[in-house]
């Protein structure tokens, strides 16, 4: 299956696999690189690289988009992209970037886990043709390594000293590590190996806070591979970048602090694009090189007109409508678009199917036969825009407050008839709504 938003041609910098890492440099992506890349790459020779996916739940969330589109670049480019889940190393737990052990998990719920990533990863990688991306796990073979073979086969290339010198050991030591978590670079190496070996994989890429794990792969094959007949190095490491908002916190989190979800059924396509098109004037540039596939001049033109008109918002517009069309299609994300203009306009919002998705997105809130006959202050206060009674006089007095587009400036004024008999959409000054449904 093909991405749902179509990838445009290459037309920067450079063509082919030698242009990769100034593409990743130019958009961001880029972090590091072990010396041996760029020549192995400026060969122009296709390369096999794979990055590691942590199936502990059954979607991927937009925290997991640099990678993505680290591969999806690989890919357009010529390479061929493998996608590994750790169904193996899902059920031990990765001490880089946490803070305590993770929850070991069942082989049915793995799969399960598997199969949501894969489903969403076909909106970014084509799966198809000599370049088509393989998705692995890494259980199907470290299932079957007994320890005894594992610590003859692995462990003896490793010294403790070299471990316990890896950064993501480093950042756990003093709160307490456990084996199973201290030999998880182990697993990733073994991982590294058997791709090199049975897939010819020659590069790992990751996030910055892997590049020791990485790095212990490369390790692990030149002790027990050595190097090529021509004397060069059999594997290489790129490293991304990590991205953090404007606040300094992990990408990817709403100001509630949940996680963004590709999953339509954990955040809906109208939350999604509401996430991008929230983003602040000075990200969008940045983001709109991360995570869609415009091209250099036209990322520029945007933020030019971002400079004129920001309160129009054209680079957070376009930012929201590329990567929501990639990922949930061009239906959804052409209702996102629609919903969003509704729920912002001054425009009376008549269309049911609009009113179900704000319900469902901002604020909805039920209300009863008693509460219109209340008025306009029992609407008020039900709709869960206002935190007192006092403060919802205030705004009612101002004339701030709208019930389906009609002002209310008494307390007791009438409510207007419900929309198709079942809804109410309430405002509160310019910005906040709220949409109720009758209560059944």
């Amino acid at each position: 299956m093909t991405s749902t938003a179509p990838d445009r041609p290459l037309t920067e910098p450079g063509s082919g696999l030698a242009g990769l890492l100034d593409e990743l440099r130019w958009r961001g992506l880029f972090e590091d690189a072990t010396p041996g890349l760029a020549p192995r790459l400026a060969t122009g020779r296709s390369i096999s690289g794979y990055n590691g996916f942590d199936p502990s739940g059954p979607s991927l969330h937009v925290g997991h988009l640099v990678p993505v589109f680290g591969l999806l670049h690989l890919q357009r480019r010529g390479g061929r992209p493998i996608v590994l889940v750790g169904g193996a190393t899902g059920m031990i737990g990765d001490p880089s970037g946490t803070s305590a052990e993770r929850n070991l998990l069942d082989r049915a719920t793995l799969d399960a886990n598997v199969a949501g990533i894969r489903s969403q990863l076909e909106s970014f990688l084509d799966f198809t043709g000599p370049t088509g991306a393989l998705m692995v796990n890494n259980l199907d073979w470290l299932g079957e390594i007994g320890m005894l073979d594992f610590l003859r086969d692995v462990g003896k290339h490793f010294t403790i000293p070299y471990m316990l010198a890896k950064d993501s050991v480093q950042g756990r030591l003093g709160g307490g590590l456990s084996y199973t978590e201290f030999s998880y670079m182990l697993l990733q190496a073994a991982d590294f190996r058997h791709l090199q070996r049975t897939q010819g994989v020659e590069l790992q890429s990751g996030g910055a806070d892997q590049w020791g794990n990485i790095t212990a792969g490369l390790e692990l094959i030149r002790r027990s591979e050595g190097l090529t007949a021509d004397g060069a190095e059999r594997a290489h490491a790129l490293a991304y970048r990590l991205l953090l908002d404007p606040s300094g916190a992990k990408f990817g989190k709403t100001a509630a602090g949940t996680s963004v979800w590709l999953d339509p059924g954990r955040t809906s396509p109208f939350a999604f694009y509401q996430y991008w098109l929230a983003r602040e004037d000075s990200e969008v540039g940045t983001l709109l090189r991360l995570f869609t596939l415009l091209a250099r001049d036209e990322i520029e033109a945007l933020e030019a007109e971002q400079a004129t008109s920001p309160e129009a918002r054209p680079a957070q517009r376009v930012l929201a409508r590329d990567i929501t069309t990639r990922v949930h299609g061009e239906t959804a994300a052409g209702h996102a678009m629609q919903v969003s203009e509704a729920a912002f306009s001054r425009e009376p919002i008549r269309d049911v199917a609009v009113l179900a998705t704000l319900h469902e997105a901002v604020a909805g809130f039920a209300f009863s036969d008693d509460d219109v006959r209340g008025g306009a202050l029992a609407i008020a206060l039900v709709s869960g825009l206002f935190g007192s009674a006092g403060d919802a006089r205030r705004t009612i007095g101002q004339g701030g407050f709208t019930v389906n587009d009609e002002r209310l400036a008494a307390p007791d004024a009438a409510v207007p008839e419900p929309i198709a008999g079942e809804w109410l959409v309430v405002r509160a000054g310019k910005r906040r709504l709220a949409v109720g449904r009758r209560a059944r």
